[in-house]
């Protein structure tokens, strides 16, 4: 088994390097896709934030009400700590879990989006960059994803810098160009991650 932590700033097409190695086999455990299913309705994840911040962190149909939720954490980084004691456990465990269905050959990717400013790299065997530059990413935010300018620049400025990501990285996809170039980089490393699964396993 080969574990693979994927990473990349905002707009720099982490996506769409993880849906092409789903496509050619790889085991994708979405760290987002995971923290946002232990807060479902009836979880003990849900039971603990309400414990934690009150049933107004709810909706009216009894669903977690995300923006109401970061409006309490986003400028208090205590609330901040306890909120992330409560979720990261639970989506390490469900990783965990995940990854041990996986096969002994399995190339297992991680889809971390904050691996280099949480200095996560040292779980992974390899770590995967998607690098892009500002101006691409600025450029993919504003036309791609409707935002403002200054709202996509916030954003980029929230995470680690280009130059921080690529100091953890083991392997760089470079997706600065179209589409149509991105596949065959992203294959030619697929042949390379899976030679050195079967070497591991």
């Amino acid at each position: 088994m080969l574990k693979l932590g994927l990473t990349g700033g905002i707009g720099a097409g982490k996506s769409e390097v993880s849906r092409i190695l789903v496509s050619y086999g790889a085991v994708l455990i979405d760290s987002d896709r995971i923290a946002r299913e232990v807060v479902e309705p009836g979880t003990p994840g849900l039971a603990a934030v309400v414990a934690e911040f009150g049933p107004d962190v709810l909706t009216d149909d009894g669903r977690l009400d995300r923006p109401k939720l970061g409006g309490i954490v986003f400028n208090d980084p205590e609330r901040l700590r306890a909120l992330n004691a409560i979720i990261h456990p639970l989506v390490r465990d469900r990783s965990a879990e995940l990854q041990a269905d996986a096969g002994p050959e399995a190339v297992v990717v991680h889809d971390v989006p904050l691996l280099a400013e949480n200095g996560l790299g040292s779980l992974y065997d390899l770590v995967l960059v998607v690098d892009a530059t500002p101006e691409t990413q600025l450029d993919r935010l504003v036309r791609l994803r409707g935002m403002t300018e200054d709202e996509a620049r916030a954003r980029m400025a929230a995470q680690a810098t280009r130059e921080e990501r690529l100091a953890v990285a083991d392997v760089v996809i470079d997706n600065d160009g179209p589409l149509e170039q991105l596949e065959p980089r992203v294959r030619k490393v697929w042949a390379e991650l899976v030679e050195r699964a079967a070497a591991t396993d």
